[in-house]
């Protein structure tokens, strides 16, 4: 596959990025490297390797990382009533040592994301998601894997990869995540889009949209996100909510009072729901322009 194959598949799959990005992604995958993909919570890290997923026909495995994440949750776990039970029918009629032995056989595996993602027969994209929400022990545990990998099990030694994963990390930056990782892994970071791409985005995704509701959409988005009074900023997803919001009410220009009805597909909290009456319809229309606003977003409004 090469660049433009690829990028024809992203765009197959109404994804919409920048060059740069299908680069990063393509020499990745040629090098079996893990890439670790960061930037603000709603700008498309996870949706890359579904999408990756999909253009490559692969099988996507997740693990959602979250504090207090282990090895038994990520990566594999004893069957340990099953190995009691087979302790209790057998002990009778097999050496100890042998027993021992046989309870730590693959029919007492119990195969987590990490574990079931090297064993695969068929290549998978494997998403280790917000990864800096889990412990930084557990950075510990992957770093064989993003490096070597394999996995190894204390009891019956190293499992090596039967094909290799196209492994994604994806981090909001809640924390520091360590060097070691880092250094294993190519790396990307995502911004929120410029209003022209995230137009795309929503003409893409919501193909009958009236184009200048998108661009008033977008537009209004952007505002939020560069206000500082928006705690929670909005996210692409949500984005695409607001625009069904507003066509599944049959509008096609952004209003003030439209906007102010389907606010809460875009902001979830009533701290944000509050400021985003200043920041959309403050001064009649939401915006200041006397700072140099030729056009309002959120309410088509042209100054005089």
């Amino acid at each position: 596959m090469d660049i433009h194959a690829l990028q024809r598949k992203l765009d197959e799959a109404k994804y919409i990025c920048s060059g740069d990005v299908a680069a990063t992604l393509l020499v990745a995958l040629r090098l079996g490297r893990p890439l670790l993909i960061e930037g603000p919570a709603g700008v498309g890290k996870t949706e890359i390797a579904k999408v990756m997923a999909s253009a490559l026909d692969r099988e996507l495995v997740r693990l959602q990382c979250y504090e207090g994440l282990d090895e038994s949750k990520a990566f594999y776990e004893w069957n340990y009533q099953k190995q009691l039970l087979s302790i209790q029918v057998q002990m009778d009629r097999r050496d100890a040592d042998d027993l021992t032995r046989s309870l730590f056989g693959d029919e007492y595996l119990l195969e987590r994301p990490l574990l079931r993602a090297i064993r695969s027969e068929e290549p998978v994209v494997l998403l280790i998601d917000e990864i800096d929400k889990a412990d930084e022990e557990f950075e510990a545990f992957l770093l064989e894997l993003l490096s070597e990998m394999q996995v190894t099990i204390p009891e019956t030694g190293a499992v090596k990869a039967k094909s290799i994963p196209f492994v994604v990390l994806t981090s909001n930056r809640t924390r520091p995540l360590g060097e070691a990782l880092r250094r294993r892994c190519a790396y990307l970071y995502l911004q929120y889009p410029d209003i022209e791409r995230e137009v795309a985005i929503i003409k893409a995704k919501r193909p009958n949209v009236n184009e200048h509701l998108a661009v008033q959409a977008a537009q209004a988005i952007h505002d939020l996100r560069e206000s500082e009074a928006i705690l929670k900023k909005p996210s692409i997803a949500e984005t695409l909510d607001w625009v069904s919001a507003l066509e599944a009410l049959g509008i096609s220009d952004l209003t003030k009072e439209a906007a102010r009805q389907t606010m809460g597909f875009v902001l979830k909290s009533s701290e944000d729901l509050e400021a985003a009456g200043d920041v959309l319809y403050g001064h009649d229309c939401g915006h200041s322009h006397d700072q140099g606003h030729e056009h309002c977003g959120a309410c088509g409004h042209h100054p005089a």
